[in-house]
């Protein structure tokens, strides 16, 4: 039952500004689905159809052409290869340095630690595109074009990440907690691994999930630094699906839906571990 002393902000949606609500919702989940529609679409269109105005959204004759063609014709699964291992890489380094960097700046006192947190903020708000050509050069200096070493440079650390586990710990991990198995005689990394890290399962999904798309969807950076096909990410992949007076609609529909399956897997998986996590590492005051 609510207080009544404390009515509840909840808009019962019975009401007309209830349904309002609901509709108003139901047409932006709407907008945000239509152009995924049309893109699975696209992929079993012919030719023709393809060109075909009004789009249709349903394909009349539907056709697995686009997608025979794209997986004979170009080496997306390799590209797809390549992206998996880039993105697992940059994600599981994004979560360990932030994890560790977050939680020793969220739980240890030492004078300096507030200049070295404002700097990590600071990088923060810097365009990767500003520092990238210094970078570039020295990748290729250090002979790391067309590797995966100079293709994870700049996706190895995340300064939000830092910032999302500090908060965290600062506010949702009490001192006496960590103090209590101290007195009992834990070691700082049996405490971090064994008490830290399962109550942080919540907000290091979520980052996972953020680091993973960051490299998954990379573009310019991978771009400069992979010339041979062979060491393509799928972004770049897919750019080569048109040129500067034509686009493969057909095709370009193909290898991209074809593309949304491992990162809609991947999210589903960490979608259920993330809300496993803040449902089972909560603590009550």
């Amino acid at each position: 039952m609510s207080d009544p002393d404390h009515p509840s902000s909840d808009v019962d949606r019975n009401t007309p500004a209830g349904l309002a609500i609901d509709v108003v919702l139901f047409a932006v989940g709407l907008m945000m689905l239509l152009p995924l529609v049309f893109l699975i679409s696209n992929a079993f269109k012919t030719p023709p159809e393809l060109l075909a105005w009004p789009p249709t959204i349903i394909p009349d004759r539907p056709t697995l052409e686009n997608i025979l063609g794209v997986l004979h014709e170009t080496p997306l699964l390799h590209w797809i290869g390549n992206t998996l291992i880039f993105a697992g890489i940059s994600t599981a380094s994004v979560v360990t340095t932030s994890a560790i960097a977050g939680y020793v700046l969220g739980k240890f006192d030492l004078p300096w630690f507030p200049a070295v947190f404002g700097i990590i903020i600071a990088t923060s708000v810097v365009p990767f595109e500003v520092y990238m050509i210094p970078l570039y050069l020295n990748v290729q200096a250090a002979g790391m074009l067309n590797t995966l070493p100079g293709l994870l440079v700049g996706y190895l650390v995340m300064s939000f990440g830092i910032f999302l586990v500090r908060q965290y710990v600062t506010t949702s991990i009490p001192d006496e907690l960590l103090e209590a198995a101290r007195v009992d005689g834990a070691g700082e990394g049996w405490i971090f691994l064994r008490i830290v890290i399962p109550l942080m399962r919540g907000p290091l999904g979520a980052l996972a999930v953020l680091a993973f798309f960051q490299a998954w969807t990379a573009f310019a950076w991978p771009l400069v630094v992979t010339t041979n096909k062979d060491t393509y990410t799928l972004e770049v992949g897919l750019a080569l699906f048109q040129t500067g007076f034509t686009v493969d609609i057909g095709h370009l529909s193909a290898a991209a839906a074809l593309a949304l399956v491992p990162s809609a897997l991947f999210f589903s998986l960490m979608r259920r571990n993330f809300v496993r996590g803040v449902a089972g590492t909560g603590l009550k005051e």
